[in-house]
């Protein structure tokens, strides 16, 4: 993936002499030199256009206007006062990346007007961002304009920073950055997949940065540090490109999106992070900032989760240890069901290979729903052999932990069955 971006930026990596400045009505001036180029991962970075060329609008919709944007202007601010803006509600400005075709705001901003009562934006600077490295360049004349419309807000309609949040997905996750450091007291920036070429290993002034909002959360979902860290929360999930379709999957389930402080993806992975500590996890997504900043530790931690390859993307981790009872020693695989007072899981594999009866199995599952409070777990196991089995297994003891809460619970049987046959297990 890495390779597009090289033969890009030399292509098109012509820049000023360092020292080289442009000044813009509105906006103010910009500089080319250090940070902004001449590092090595801005060795080819260049000044911004104007705003003139870039022509950054901002399209709002609200439960008044659904469907149909009104384009509203902080250059001329009435245009806000007869539109369906209201200063009473929270402020929501999604920002695309480079090339973006608008689709994944327009979602956004449906399922947020389903949720919530808000002024909902998207911001449009296709004219600036449709070659990367202009777009690099172009993105801080574009978060100088966000601060500029907010800093209308706050001057003439007597609003509050504290109420703008801004969502930006790849470079617009930097340009939300751009923004809030030019706002005092800006509510929250949450990035999705913030862009990795130019910006690794950066001085914070050029990239997001914890200091540039009052909260500060960001999405990863390659559950790998792509080029840099972020603070307030970082959210590492394994399923790439997938960020902004999770974060609007959040806005609809609140609880959904359990998040486990670790050290690393390995350690998480290998059930070393389980389950929330008492302080409790936070959720990635739209509700992060109801996880209150004092029950933070002092050192770093990151939060790591799995989600689904499909829609609901969402998965409820438990802790399942199974003993297994029996006459042989067997070569197959054993089957779980778990059911709770909301739910119940489909069929899953819990272990495969050699079944022992006297051994206990240990697994970390990922379901699929919230199945609640476990009221019942039903054990099936399979085995390799086609021919007629003389081998009977079950499940003398099943122990279910929660991750969320921690909750345990037992299930007990004295029963043992031949393969495909479902055995019922009771709490004991």
């Amino acid at each position: 993936m890495f390779g597009i971006w090289i033969p890009a930026l030399l292509f098109f990596g012509k820049s000023p002499a360092a020292g080289e400045e442009v000044c813009y009505e509105r906006v103010g001036c910009f500089k080319d030199g250090l940070p902004w180029t001449g590092t090595f991962s801005r060795q080819f970075a260049g000044l911004p256009w104007s705003p003139e060329k870039i022509n950054t609008r901002f399209l709002l919709y609200t439960r008044q206007n659904p469907k149909v944007h009104q384009e509203v202007s902080a250059v001329n601010y009435l245009t806000i006062r007869a539109s369906h803006f209201a200063t009473h509600k929270i402020t929501r400005i999604n920002i695309p990346g480079w090339k973006s075709d608008g689709k994944w705001q327009q979602d956004m901003c449906n399922v947020l007007l389903k949720v919530e009562d808000v002024n909902c934006i998207n911001l449009d600077w296709i004219n600036g961002s449709l070659q990367y490295i202009h777009a690099v360049n172009n993105l801080r004349v574009v978060g100088a304009e966000v601060a500029y419309f907010i800093d209308v807000l706050v001057k003439k309609f007597g609003y509050s920073a504290s109420k703008v949040h801004l969502i930006g997905h790849s470079l617009g996750a930097h340009l939300a950055g751009e923004a809030g450091s030019r706002t005092p007291g800006l509510g929250r920036i949450t990035g999705l997949d913030p862009a990795g070429p130019c910006f690794h290993d950066t001085p914070n002034e050029v990239r997001l940065d914890p200091s540039d909002a009052n909260f500060v959360d960001v999405i990863h979902t390659n559950a790998v540090r792509l080029f840099f860290e972020l603070e307030v929360f970082s959210f590492f999930d394994c399923n790439h490109a997938r960020s902004h379709r999770f974060y609007a999957e959040s806005i609809l389930n609140p609880d959904a999106f359990i998040a486990y402080p670790c050290r690393s993806y390995k350690s998480f992975k290998a059930g070393n992070c389980f389950h929330c500590p008492k302080e409790g996890c936070p959720t990635m997504g739209h509700f992060a900032d109801r996880f209150h900043l004092k029950k933070m530790k002092p050192n770093r931690l990151y939060y790591f989760l799995n989600t689904g390859t499909v829609s609901p993307f969402a998965r409820w981790r438990h802790k399942l240890s199974v003993k297994l009872d029996g006459n042989n020693v067997t070569q197959g695989s054993i089957f779980l069901r778990v059911g709770g007072t909301i739910g119940k899981t489909g069929e899953f594999e819990f272990v495969s290979g050699t079944l022992k009866p006297g051994m206990t199995y240990t697994d970390l599952i990922d379901a699929d729903i919230n199945v609640g409070n476990i009221t019942s777990i039903e054990f099936i196991w399979k085995e390799y052999s086609f021919e007629r089995s003389q081998s009977k297994l079950g499940a003398e003891m099943v122990i279910d932990i929660s991750g969320k809460y921690g909750y345990q619970s037992a299930f007990c049987s004295q029963n043992i069955g031949g393969p495909n046959i479902a055995q019922i297990l009771k709490p004991c």
